[in-house]
């Protein structure tokens, strides 16, 4: 009885730890990224996620973790607006040109003071 009581508990422990593996680390629902002297930027990063599939279209040029861009940017590791210019609004353009549905094209219309 108490062999089968710790196969039965190895057998869940198991299982928890598959589940948790496998299980995706998505991050905030929604967050608010340092945006410089133009304000913060509100950032909906689900709604990112089921748009674009690849986690690595945004997160090549950063960790995924928090304050990884103002860490970066503190560093000299990337550039005052690249992520913004580079990534962002790039993609937005592109997604407008292309007649899909976009997030902001603008500075202002992303900055909120």
């Amino acid at each position: 009885m108490k062999s089968s009581w710790l196969v039965l508990c190895l057998v869940f422990g198991f299982m928890v730890a598959v589940t948790a593996a496998a299980t995706p680390n998505t991050g905030a629902k929604d967050m608010s990224l340092a945006g410089g002297s133009q304000g913060k930027v509100p950032f909906p990063h689900h709604q990112h996620q089921a748009v674009i599939s690849d986690c690595n279209a945004c997160h090549a040029a950063f960790p995924q973790k928090a304050g990884a861009i103002d860490e970066l940017k503190a560093n000299g590791t990337l550039k005052k607006k690249q992520v913004m210019n580079q990534q962002c609004v790039k993609c937005h353009k592109e997604n407008n040109a292309a007649g899909k549905k976009t997030g902001p094209l603008t500075c202002a219309q992303c900055h909120v003071k």
